[in-house]
């Protein structure tokens, strides 16, 4: 059985910090001096949108303790799905969304089961 040291907890740290700091640090450095091209612009706008869809999506369609597909077992959270998508799309605001979708959640759970 190992033991650790405060020293290992700190190089753990550090390497954590490292790990964390690099990806964001170097695309800043290199794209800072550069002309960005518009269809790179144009491009990054669907990543947040397709990111927070399969995020969401796995959520709605899938049971996450066995994987499996439930297809629409779960009304409340197709209910609360489409409400979010509604808010979005008119009010482009992410936050906004959330909050209602969690809202909506909750209120759904009472009536119909998750």
């Amino acid at each position: 059985m190992s033991v650790t040291t405060n020293m290992d907890h700190f190089i753990l740290i550090l390497l954590s910090m490292l790990v964390a700091f690099v990806p964001r640090y170097f695309p800043m450095k290199i794209f800072a001096s550069r002309e960005i091209p518009k269809w790179f612009n144009e491009w990054m706008k669907y990543v947040q949108v397709s990111l927070f869809t399969a995020l969401v999506v796995k959520d709605v369609f899938m049971n996450t303790e066995t994987y499996e597909f439930i297809g629409f077992d779960s009304v409340a959270k197709i209910i609360a799905s489409v409400i979010v998508m509604a808010v979005s799309y008119y009010s482009r605001s992410m936050g906004l969304a959330v909050v209602v979708g969690l809202i909506a959640v909750a209120c759904l759970s009472l009536v119909v089961p998750i």
